[in-house]
C-alpha cells in the first residue's frame, strides 16, 4: 500500500466512530475519494450502509447514529420531535404504542436521505415536513445512547404532538402527558406560541394549559399571541369550548 493510502486510511479510522454513520460528503471533504472508498470496502475497512453512507464493518448502527449524521454532515435540517422527543425525556408513557416510533420534523420541502429511509431501523418512522415554527426555538442537544441528537424540548414537543392531533396523536393522551409537564419554562412557551403558525395548536395548548393549571401557566404572557378568528372543529361530534372556539372530544372535556 502506498503512503498516500496509509495516510487516508488513518483519516478514515478517525472518522469512523463506533455506532455512527459517515456520509459521502464528509469523506469527500477529508479527501477519501470514491476510488479510495471502493478500495477500503474491498479491503474490509469500510462497509456501505446505503448509497451515500458508510459505517465500520460489522458495526451495529441504530437510528441515533444515523440522525446525528444527517444533522451534522448534511444540509438537511431535521430534528427528533413530538412524541419521540417526549418519550426520550421521560414523558411518553401515556401514549399507547405497539412498537417504538420515531417522529422526525423538518422544514417544508426537506427530504431525508434515501440511505436513511431505505434502511430498517426497527422503528415506525414518521417524517413530518412542516412550517409549524419558523426557526429552531425550543430545540436542544440531547445525548441518546452516548450520541448527540438535536431534539425538541418538552415545550416544543407537546405543541408538535398537538399539531398531529387528532390524526396521528390522541388528544386525551396528549392531555395526560400535559398533566405531567410541571416544569415547563413560561418564557420559552410564550416565545413558541408567539411564533407558532398554527391557530389550532395555540388554542389547544392554551386550553390544556388552563385545564392542567400548572404553576407555570400563571406566568405566560398571552396578550400578543394571535389566536385567529372563527371556530375550529378539532373533532366531529365533540364538545364546543366557547373561550377558545374549538370543538374537542367529550372525553377530554370530562377529564
Amino acid at each position: 500500500m502506498t503512503i498516500h493510502y496509509e495516510t487516508k486510511l488513518k483519516t478514515l479510522f478517525k472518522l469512523l466512530q463506533p455506532n455512527n454513520v459517515v456520509t459521502t460528503s464528509l469523506l469527500d471533504i477529508n479527501g477519501v475519494s470514491r476510488h479510495l472508498r471502493k478500495y477500503y470496502i474491498e479491503s474490509g475497512w469500510l462497509e456501505a450502509l446505503g448509497r451515500g453512507a458508510y459505517k465500520k464493518p460489522n458495526d451495529i448502527i441504530e437510528w441515533q447514529g444515523a440522525v446525528n449524521a444527517i444533522q451534522k454532515q448534511t444540509k438537511t435540517k431535521v430534528h427528533v420531535g413530538g412524541l419521540s422527543a417526549l418519550s426520550i425525556q421521560g414523558y411518553g408513557h401515556y401514549f399507547r404504542l405497539s412498537k417504538e416510533t420515531l417522529y422526525l420534523f423538518s422544514p417544508q420541502r426537506n427530504r431525508l436521505p434515501k440511505w436513511f429511509t431505505d434502511y430498517n431501523w426497527d422503528v415506525e418512522l414518521f417524517h413530518i415536513p412542516t412550517s409549524l415554527f419558523p426557526d429552531d426555538t425550543g430545540l436542544k442537544e440531547i445525548l441518546i445512547k452516548q450520541i448527540s441528537v438535536t431534539t425538541s424540548s418538552p415545550e416544543r414537543a407537546i405543541m408538535e404532538c398537538l399539531h398531529l392531533a387528532p390524526q396521528k396523536t390522541d388528544l386525551v393522551e396528549c392531555y395526560q402527558v400535559f398533566e405531567g409537564l410541571v416544569n415547563l419554562k413560561p418564557k420559552l412557551i410564550t416565545e413558541l406560541l408567539s411564533n407558532c403558525n398554527s391557530v389550532k395548536v395555540k388554542r389547544l395548548f392554551l386550553y390544556m394549559a388552563e385545564k392542567a393549571n400548572h404553576q407555570w401557566y400563571n406566568f405566560l404572557k398571552t396578550k400578543n399571541i394571535n389566536l385567529g378568528s372563527g371556530d375550529r372543529m378539532i373533532t366531529k361530534k365533540g364538545v364546543y369550548n366557547s373561550k377558545y372556539l374549538i370543538t374537542i372530544p367529550k372525553e377530554l372535556e370530562e377529564l
